[in-house]
């Protein structure tokens, strides 16, 4: 605009973006040819990071011999059986994927419920079969 040139009433943004669920959570996501310097930002998905603190807590208790079996941890934790042990699953997650979790980088597509399905025990197989879960 040049100074003297009227100030128009309305202004019509247009911003690309999609709507994806995250942790229960509705979140806008800007495509991914975001201008070079405009980074998006990273948040950890608080769900999924929260059943990764609960497995490896949950191993360590059964591994130190704190609880003898899972039902009877089950029982102390108040949740079922069946659920606790598809959580401790998560201890099987490949090192990059656990990474990648914690630091908000797994992608739209990998939710708890995603990762609470069975996987591949191979840790070079687990990341194209998370991604093509939807």
């Amino acid at each position: 605009m040049t100074r003297g040139a009227p100030v128009p009433e309305t202004v019509t943004l247009h911003v690309p973006f999609r709507i994806v669920k995250r942790g229960g959570r509705k979140q806008m996501v800007l495509p991914s040819n975001t201008p070079e310097g405009v980074a998006q930002p990273r948040r950890p998905d608080n769900t999924l990071v929260k059943a990764l603190a609960r497995a490896f807590r949950w191993k360590r208790m059964l591994e130190s011999g704190e609880f003898a079996t899972t039902a009877e941890l089950a029982d102390r934790e108040g949740i079922a059986p069946s659920y606790l042990t598809r959580v401790l699953r998560l201890t099987l997650l490949a090192p990059d994927i656990v990474e990648a979790i914690l630091d908000g980088r797994q992608g739209p597509e990998v939710a708890l419920a995603q990762v609470l399905e069975p996987f591949p025990e191979g840790w070079d197989e687990q990341p194209g079969a998370l991604a093509s879960r939807k």
